[in-house]
């Protein structure tokens, strides 16, 4: 082989220590067509020899939230009226975005381990593929919960546009926690069922399918559920719910950002310890 064409091969090396943040980061960035590559696959496979195809994503989380509408209005009274309805719709399309994600994410790396051994890129790629293929699912279910809103006699108004920053913070959030969790599974492979049964009981620990204040005086103390402060940003922007909302925001903000800055240091920092427990 000429000296030419050797300038030209990529060699993968393995150091001692981790790559910069920089290096890191730009790394990621040269693999985004894998990443498009990845993403698109998921999507497609998901879905692939369903005869309604996209539109099981739209029908199951409204069939889940009608069902528990219904429950919490007619069995346990805890809310009534048609806007309860809008209320639970809103909330369970962002928890199904977010308990979908998670639930792929966390086991990312162990699943994708064959196709890594193949063609090596940043296992991160593996853990963020979740979050942009369950975008269209969940942007497809939103754009109809709010089409329908009207029929529930919830006017649509300017307040809809908190759906771009409740959605930016609950792809933020529900990446965050795939990238920690991601990392933590390829040492525990426990993470898998801890997460299965946490996922059971969250939906529960956020006023997902009931008002807050319907747990009166312990109802504050939802707002350290990170969850809360993005529910609470997709009620607002539906059914326009009035009462505190400042603190859960904060807190659903800063979680997310030590979930981010966590996660995207356990990839770099073990990526390249991975193969060794895969």
């Amino acid at each position: 082989m000429q000296p030419a064409d050797r300038r030209h091969q990529q060699v993968l090396e393995f150091a001692p220590h981790p790559e910069t943040r920089r290096q890191w980061f730009a790394q990621l960035w040269s693999y985004r067509s894998v990443l498009d590559i990845l993403a698109r696959r998921d999507f497609q496979t998901r879905y692939k020899r369903a005869s309604l195809g996209v539109i099981w994503a739209v029908a199951v989380p409204l069939l889940q939230a009608a069902v528990m509408a219904f429950v919490f209005s007619h069995v346990l009274r805890v809310g009534s009226g048609q806007r309860f309805a809008v209320y639970v719709m809103s909330g369970v399309v962002a928890y199904t975005y977010f308990s979908t994600v998670v639930q792929a994410g966390s086991t990312a790396i162990v699943d994708g381990a064959g196709l890594t051994d193949k063609v090596w890129f940043p296992r991160a790629l593996l853990v963020i593929v979740p979050a942009l293929s369950s975008l269209v699912g969940f942007v497809v279910t939103l754009v109809v919960v709010v089409a329908i809103t009207p029929v529930f006699g919830v006017s649509l108004g300017p307040r809809l546009l908190l759906l771009i920053p409740a959605t930016a913070l609950l792809f933020a959030f529900s990446l965050g926690v795939s990238l920690v969790l991601g990392a933590l599974h390829v040492y525990f492979r426990d993470v898998r069922f801890l997460v299965l049964a946490a996922l059971t009981i969250l939906i529960y620990l956020a006023p997902i399918v009931y008002p807050q204040t319907q747990l009166h005086r312990f109802g504050p103390w939802l707002d350290f559920n990170p969850l809360t402060g993005i529910v609470v940003l997709f009620h607002m922007s539906t059914v326009g719910s009035g009462g505190p909302w400042v603190r859960a925001v904060v807190v659903s903000v800063c979680a997310t950002a030590v979930l981010l800055l966590a996660g995207t240091e356990a990839q770099r920092r073990h990526d390249r310890l991975f193969v060794d427990l895969l």
